[in-house]
């Protein structure tokens, strides 16, 4: 029997490998608004919202959007074509839904960006819901994101748990009062997401997968 009724799901990190195209993308971004890249960790900015990575860099909220745009751009023509399913994610999803557990988002990433990926490697169909950030201010946090998935109906009184890679998605967790579990072959460090002290630490999608089962 499932330890869990429901199953919230980072994208970037924790399903997709999405990195080559993320960085491509970012590096590209910077170059636009003539910003050497070479000086910056781009890798830190592989999670977190796109307007906080660039709120560190413009001061200007016009010039913040004006690279968000580039950006999503950008990724629609080239980066979100970069992306590959990590190993074990789809026998993963396939076990989960075929064991009754409820399987959702909740990305940083714009629904509308999310989704086509999803569709492109195949991952959609597991879903019942695809969440993800509004292509405005309104839902620009993973806490946000994860309140806007936990409010729908059909998770009212469910045991849920969030899964990813990096501390947004930890501190989400905590935000909303749900467990987090963390996966350990995505984009951040052991240390990063033992700070938040996460209910189970996965090397593998399998590993992750039986202790959802409570196998």
């Amino acid at each position: 029997m499932a330890c869990f009724n429901a199953v919230l799901f980072d994208v970037d990190g924790t399903l997709i490998h999405s990195s080559p195209g993320i960085l491509a993308t970012m590096e590209y971004t910077f170059q636009s608004v003539g910003i050497d890249p070479a000086g910056i960790d781009l890798t830190r900015y592989l999670g977190p919202p796109l307007r906080r990575s660039f709120g560190e860099h413009m001061r200007r909220e016009e010039d913040v959007e004006r690279m968000v745009r580039i950006y999503r751009d950008r990724y629609h023509e080239v980066g979100q074509h970069m992306c590959q399913v990590f190993p074990g994610v789809r026998e993963m999803l396939g076990r989960l839904k075929d064991s009754g557990v409820k399987l959702y988002t909740a990305t940083s990433k714009p629904t509308s960006v999310v989704t086509p990926i999803l569709r492109e490697q195949g991952l959609a169909g597991y879903f019942t819901f695809i969440g993800g950030a509004s292509e405005d201010k309104s839902v620009d946090t993973k806490t946000a994101v994860m309140h806007t998935v936990l409010t729908r109906p059909e998770l009212k009184g469910a045991k849920v748990l969030m899964v990813g890679d990096r501390a947004d998605d930890m501190r989400g967790a905590a935000d909303c009062k749900v467990p987090a579990a963390a996966v350990l072959y995505g984009y951040g460090s052991r240390e990063e997401l033992l700070a938040f002290k996460p209910c189970f630490m996965a090397r593998t999608c399998e590993e992750l997968t039986d202790f959802i089962l409570g196998l």
